[in-house]
């Protein structure tokens, strides 16, 4: 994928009538900004922080002590307050949401939200939850569908100081009653259901799965919206809140509760190289002046703009880039229920088409899912109204980037690719699209004030051009993590202690290389978590979750390469005793075996962590240590062969048929 120089690689540039209009609009004022960044240092990030309106100043800009880092010490703020009531005087009618569902029938229309409509609708969700005892400090589990409630309850946890936590509604019950008991939420908000591929997913009844686990005892309350009234929905006597009928009696109005700048803003649980997912915390005033400006740059935000994110609220993305930055930008968020093929896969570009979209920021994997479906359906819509193009969630390969440019940006709109992780709270290394030269398939540059480089993972030299290291982040910044949720050392451990070299410097377990002109190509990820459709999984949260299963005793989960999702999974699974005895007695295939396993990683973590491949090992090649060679099985996995000794593994000679394992 790297393109190793400029002038080996096709240059993209943004337009004059484009260039003209944009808040940064030459490559030397954007050098000229990078510069200043360095230059200013901490005073650059306080000219920035002059967006935020603190209740109380600030004394300090940072204090830093590795891997401790404070922003803007001793200030204090609201979040919600910034967001929401600082737009009331010019947005007040302006639509702050705007939202379609799966069903376009009848019950189902476009709602609106005006930032006044949002600004109630977030107060009386935060008066309730105030009346069920929520306190500052207290964390709020949020299990919900992509509909403005979703929007409005992050927000309401954030007006009263209490922390959210919110769980991708595809997680199974398991995965949820885990982050519940992790972060010890006392209160989870959920919805009857979603719709999602032509089905009603029942939401409210995967919670109650949860709930009944152990894991959950100490959970007070479940609030429930109603996606569809005319849907069952069992609730629970003295646990349940239907919120259709208990949020109308509330107050439109709550006071906003002034927080510490680094009091914990909200719960994001990502997978590691463990088993256990990281819950990674995320603060007030560093990462909202991130949010801020980050959107404000890369998605060049004009007044008019129609903006749609298509992340789920569930991932680190849906909290930047559909609530955070875009509202606190006082833009128009487009939102969007379900499934991007129904009824079929024209579904996008009709809807940019309905509602005039201008700015549609999406994944690499949903873009060559379109290519496959070839240019059929998104020339039957007019797409004229786009503007500006995103990517996130995994490298963009330059054949998907030159399709979206082409096809859905008819040859005119800039793309900005952006990299950046859930730990990093905002977008790191990214274009601006009125100033940057383009080029397929590269990030470009760090943003200002964004101190990154490309190291040799042994010495943390700096790499030469060409040369393939870890992307690493020198300085702090503002929306960094400021750690894993009841669990510091690990944080300390996985991010800042890799190795004594790189003390203090920020290791992103990313691959990448930089070429002649400094651009950065992210290469993918060193370490064992397999991102399937810009969602991480880690390899130990398959394995774990496998070896519960009664049939196996030891697995192994890799990557291997997806046309369409960049990355599928492929697990190895060594049968045990009582698996080999039933199948000894016919009671047990292989074929159902393979068919358990795959449900039961569906079942324990999610739908989108459920294996492509299942394979049958009498066991698993180990260094003499213990550790699995997993370079060997992902080998295997995706050309059928490996070179070395391969005599405890089932075969997969070029004979052995692989249908049954697509």
């Amino acid at each position: 994928m790297f393109q190793p120089t400029m002038s080996e690689t096709k240059i993209y540039r943004p337009s004059l009538e484009f260039s003209t209009n944009a808040h940064i609009k030459t490559p030397e004022i954007a050098a000229q900004f990078r510069e200043t960044a360095v230059a200013q240092d901490q005073k650059y990030w306080a000219e920035l922080a002059k967006v935020i309106q603190f209740s109380k100043p600030y004394t300090k800009v940072l204090e830093w002590n590795s891997p401790k880092a404070e922003w803007f010490v001793d200030g204090e703020l609201n979040v919600c307050a910034h967001i929401l009531d600082r737009n009331l005087a010019q947005n007040a009618h302006k639509t702050a949401l705007l939202w379609e569902g799966e069903p376009t029938d009848s019950g189902c229309e476009a709602r609106k939200l005006s930032y006044q409509e949002l600004f109630e609708l977030t107060c009386q969700i935060s008066n309730t939850l105030k009346d069920y005892g929520v306190k500052v400090g207290d964390r709020v589990a949020i299990y919900m569908p992509m509909i403005p409630e979703t929007v409005a309850t992050m927000l309401a946890c954030a007006r009263i100081g209490a922390i959210h936590t919110v769980v991708f509604g595809g997680f199974s019950a398991s995965a949820l009653a885990d982050r519940i008991q992790d972060s010890q939420a006392k209160i989870l908000v959920t919805a009857d259901g979603t719709y999602r591929k032509g089905n009603f997913l029942k939401l409210k009844a995967i919670a109650d799965e949860a709930l009944a686990s152990p894991k959950a005892a100490e959970l007070r309350h479940c609030f429930v919206f109603r996606r569809d009234k005319k849907q069952d929905c069992a609730l629970t006597e003295g646990r349940d809140v239907d919120m259709s009928e208990v949020l109308p009696s509330k107050s439109k109005s709550c006071p906003a509760v002034p927080l510490n700048s680094e009091a914990p803003l909200f719960i994001l649980y990502t997978s590691g190289t463990t088993g256990k997912p990281k819950g990674i915390f995320h603060t007030q005033a560093g990462y909202l002046l991130w949010a801020h400006w980050s959107t404000r740059w890369l998605f060049d935000i004009k007044p008019d703009d129609i903006y749609w994110c298509t992340a789920d609220c569930g991932w680190i993305t849906g909290h930047t880039y559909v609530t955070y930055g875009p509202l606190s930008n006082g833009a128009t968020v487009f939102l969007y229920e379900g499934a991007p093929t129904t009824p079929n896969p024209g579904r996008f570009w009709e809807m940019i088409e309905r509602h005039s979209i201008n700015i549609l920021y999406t994944a690499p994997t949903a873009i060559r899912m379109f290519m496959k479906f070839g240019e059929e359906y998104p020339k039957k819509y007019n797409l004229k109204s786009l503007r500006l193009l995103g990517s996130v969630g995994e490298p963009i390969n330059p054949e998907a980037w030159e399709w979206y440019h082409r096809v859905i940006g008819n040859g005119k709109c800039p793309i900005v690719d952006t990299w950046w992780q859930t730990e990093t709270g905002g977008a790191m290394i990214a274009p601006f699209p009125g100033a940057s030269l383009l080029k397929p398939g590269s990030a470009t540059l760090p943003l200002p004030g964004i101190d990154a480089d490309v190291v040799n993972a042994d010495t943390a030299e700096p790499c030469k051009p060409g040369e393939k290291g870890v992307l690493v982040i020198k300085k702090p910044w503002p929306s960094m993590a400021r750690g894993i949720w009841g669990d510091p050392m690990r944080f300390e451990k996985t991010y800042w202690n890799t190795k004594a070299t790189f003390n203090g410097i920020y290791v992103t377990a990313d691959f990448c290389v930089k070429d002649e002109d400094g651009d950065f190509w992210i290469e993918g990820r060193m370490d064992d978590v397999i991102k399937v459709s810009g969602h991480r999984i880690g390899s130990a949260e398959i394995e774990s979750a496998l070896v519960e299963h009664p049939y196996i005793c030891e697995a192994a989960a890799v990557s291997i390469p997806d046309p369409i999702k960049g990355e599928s999974i492929a697990v190895f699974i060594t049968p045990n005793d009582r698996a080999h005895a039933e199948m000894a007695g016919q009671q047990l295939s292989i074929d159902k075996l393979k068919a358990e396993a795959r449900d039961f990683v569906g079942k324990e973590i999610g739908a989108h962590a459920r294996p492509d491949q299942v394979r049958i090992a009498k066991a698993l090649p180990k260094t003499r240590s213990g550790k699995i060679m997993r370079r060997l099985l992902r080998e295997l996995a995706a050309t059928g062969e490996i070179k070395g000794d391969t005599s405890t593994l089932e075969d997969f000679s070029p004979q052995a048929s692989l249908s049954d394992e697509a």
